[in-house]
């Protein structure tokens, strides 16, 4: 998984892997039928061990601008945590790739749907639906726009800048909250 996130799907090899694993490429083979396979996995193990939706303290928040923050903020820490693995692997991973790769990036395309789709569902108590869809879009951008900056080395104070700001614009949008 680390060699993905820091390198990309096209940036690691067969060997990359076998090395780092400790295995064969045969071995590497039976246990994951491909390098595509792996990496599936891998996002797959991101997803679940260091994803920064946590949908029931968002669900919790007080406020939509307060559920707002905490997504955002949560998102910041996830993208700048670690030294030499910064940004989302899955916002960054495969946006563009050689047209083999396809299959990858819709899937890739796909997990980020997803997450907008965890974003609606954390803030469906906040707001009407069309409100919710339009907003988890909008913080979907956000988050990937963080993501980039982040693998860009932008610092985490920097990176909450921009939270204080959507944050702010959530609260003039929505005045009630």
């Amino acid at each position: 998984m680390l060699l993905f996130w820091r390198h990309g799907y096209e940036g690691v090899s067969v060997g990359d892997l076998t090395k780092a694993i400790g295995v064969a490429p045969p071995s590497l083979y039976a246990a994951f039928g491909s390098k595509a396979g792996l990496y599936r996995l891998a996002m797959t193990r991101y997803e679940e061990t260091l994803g920064c939706l946590d949908a029931v303290a968002i669900g919790a928040a007080r406020s939509l601008p307060a559920a707002v923050r905490l997504l955002l903020e949560n998102a910041v820490t996830a993208v700048t945590r670690r030294e030499h693995e910064r940004g989302c692997m899955i916002s960054s991973g495969l946006v563009a790739c050689h047209p083999d790769q396809a299959a990858l990036a819709r899937d890739a395309a796909a997990r980020r749907e997803a997450l907008r789709g965890r974003i609606v569902q954390a803030l469906s108590s906040f707001a009407d639906d069309d409100q919710v869809q339009r907003l988890a879009r909008h913080l979907a951008a956000v988050m990937q726009g963080i993501s980039i900056q982040a693998r860009d080395g932008v610092a985490a104070s920097d990176l909450r800048d921009i939270v204080e700001d959507v944050v702010a614009g959530v609260a003039a949008r929505f005045p009630g909250d």
